[in-house]
């Protein structure tokens, strides 16, 4: 049996597996490299102040988790099998490495993040 999600020991391990996962596919790292330019290591850091955010209720994300993705749909349309991808590798990184309640609670919260991104994205026009 795997563990759980419980620390962010464990939220830096689920994002690098899923950023590796985004990385290798050219159908959307291209977003990442290209057109966000993220610095790695810095990206993942916000990460999993999210993720402790929204899976812990620990106060240390205070950002507008949208605002980003908004000027990259304006550089580079975010398109439905972007949001497909980003869903199949999260989830897929939560099985390879957990389960349990934050697990199944993790997936369950990035499903209803990409639905209100997708629908927030599709308003624009």
């Amino acid at each position: 049996m795997k563990k759980d999600i419980s620390d962010r020991e464990d939220l830096l391990k689920l994002v690098t597996l899923f950023y590796n996962k985004l990385l290798g596919d050219k159908t959307i790292s291209y977003l990442f490299i290209e057109i966000a330019r993220i610095d790695l290591h810095h990206h993942l850091d916000i990460l999993v102040n999210f993720w402790d955010s929204v899976l812990f209720q620990n106060d240390v994300y205070r950002k507008n988790a949208m605002q980003p993705h908004l000027i990259l749909h304006q550089k580079s349309p975010l398109q439905k099998h972007h949001f497909e991808t980003w869903l199949k590798y999260f989830n897929e990184s939560i099985d390879e490495l957990f389960e349990g309640e934050k697990a199944f609670l993790a997936k369950e919260r990035a499903l209803s993040i990409a639905t209100v991104m997708q629908i927030k994205i599709s308003q624009l026009g």
